[in-house]
């Protein structure tokens, strides 16, 4: 068994006790392989073993592996996974980037909206979305403030996009905080997609991205419907050093 398989038997067995606690399926809970600076052959391997699910950062970089790791896919006979952005995206990477991924965990503007819903229609794409809301005070975080005149002009524009599809939101929790605050960080998600769930009966709520390799177990209780795991699986990253966007 290659470490690979290893962490990712691990990983599961401790998905299982959280949804266990939780009282939950573990059917419930899509787990996302985050391959961010891993090269195309742990993409790869990863899919052999099961996963088709996959979480990027960069565009450029995942533009300078998308094709080997198509090659890679191809060639073990793998159906091919999805890619999600899961970085902040940059308005004039949004043609580029509907090329290239599957979905987007990371829409915090309208304007990135706009972008990406041009983007697909003229690639006669249909392209599911995350709205990324940020409940943390880091500086260094990205996301919509929920409370915010941005966050209700996406909600209202969203329904009328016919290329974009609401799926529901995402976030990202304070780092190195204790439970308490992780904890309330995520329920807040889960209150918030109540909340405009009600007030936006169009558009689809139905993804809880939140949870990483840390805190993923908390999210589950907390109500996550997807958790995003890099490290727990595919071990400690590297720097990265190639192409930014």
């Amino acid at each position: 068994m290659t470490a690979l398989a290893e962490n990712l038997a691990k990983l599961e067995e401790a998905i299982a006790a959280a949804c266990r606690r939780a009282g939950r399926r573990r059917e419930e809970i899509e787990l996302m392989a985050v391959s961010k600076t891993y090269p195309a052959e742990t993409i790869a391997e990863a899919a052999g073993l099961g996963l088709t699910l996959f979480g990027e950062n960069r565009v450029q970089e995942f533009a300078a592996k998308a094709s080997h790791a198509a090659q890679l896919w191809s060639s073990a006979g793998l159906a091919r996974p999805r890619v999600h952005l899961i970085g902040h995206l940059q308005s004039n990477k949004a043609a580029k980037a509907a090329e290239l991924f599957d979905g987007f965990e990371s829409v915090d503007s309208l304007r990135i909206a706009e972008r990406l819903n041009d983007a697909a229609a003229a690639r006669g794409k249909q392209l599911p979305v995350l709205i990324e809301v940020k409940l943390s005070s880091e500086e260094t975080k990205e996301g919509v403030d929920p409370e915010s005149d941005e966050a209700r002009r996406l909600l209202e524009a969203l329904s009328g996009f016919h290329s974009l599809e609401c799926r529901g939101l995402m976030t990202i929790a304070p780092w190195g905080a204790v439970e308490d605050v992780t904890r309330a960080c995520f329920r807040g998600l889960r209150q918030w997609r109540d909340r405009w769930a009600a007030e936006h009966p169009k558009l689809n709520f139905d993804v809880l991205s939140m949870g990483m390799s840390g805190d993923f177990a908390v999210a589950i209780e907390e109500g996550a419907t997807r958790i995003r795991i890099g490290t727990a699986l595919f071990g400690k990253r590297a720097p990265y050093n190639g192409p930014r966007d």
